[in-house]
């Protein structure tokens, strides 16, 4: 089947791609393409539909906003790159399950790349090198549809992450590739994972 038609929305406010995101979802039908769409977001923390505020330790002036998504509370910001994933998981054979698991297998393919090695874990969705944190998945499914994804934190700012309690666990720590000795930029991370995820959403046959 065709690949997903990737598009790079540059750096935007999250409000206004989820509600984007919303709207491709509900007005899809059987004929429409999936997509996937790269972003960078300004500062802001988002916790899911069922996410306990009791995670949010000290938000500060960082803008707090409660989404659609799975999972609890994280944070999001320049240097950090947005995977969102539009697709038909019928039409691609996938579950929700497996599209995590195509997500995380596709960061750690791209990592591997610059020496890092990086595992997933079952019991908490994600990339973790060292047992810190360095992607974050979390997704909504609507008439077997996806949006929402993954963030990967490429080179930004970590503090914040101090402000929370991130994916809902106490004391974890979060990292990311610039002091793995990755990527600079979101920008030349992205060109290293993207053939690598379109690789692992490929149909199967």
């Amino acid at each position: 089947m065709e690949a997903p038609l990737v598009r790079d929305l540059g750096f935007r406010p999250l409000p206004d791609v989820w509600v984007e995101m919303q709207a491709f979802t509900v007005a899809r039908t059987a004929d429409t393409r999936d997509e996937i769409w790269f972003v960078e977001h300004p500062p802001v923390y988002t916790l899911g539909m069922r996410a306990s505020r009791e995670h949010l330790l000290a938000p500060g002036d960082i803008p707090v906003v409660q989404i659609d998504r799975g999972g609890q509370v994280t944070y999001h910001g320049p240097g950090q790159l947005m995977v969102y994933v539009l697709l038909n998981l019928d039409q691609r054979a996938l579950t929700p399950r497996k599209l995590v698991q195509a997500l995380e297998s596709a960061v750690i393919d791209t990592v591997a790349g610059y020496g890092v090695k990086a595992v997933a874990r079952r019991d908490a969705p994600g990339v973790y090198v060292d047992g810190a944190k360095l992607a974050a998945v979390g997704l909504r499914v609507k008439r077997h549809c996806s949006y929402h994804g993954m963030a990967v934190n490429v080179a930004m700012d970590l503090e914040p992450f101090a402000g929370i309690n991130p994916c809902g666990y106490a004391n974890l720590p979060v990292t990311d590739l610039r002091a793995l000795v990755g990527p600079e930029s979101a920008a030349r991370f992205r060109f290293d994972f993207e053939p690598r995820l379109l690789a692992r959403l490929a149909p199967s046959c």
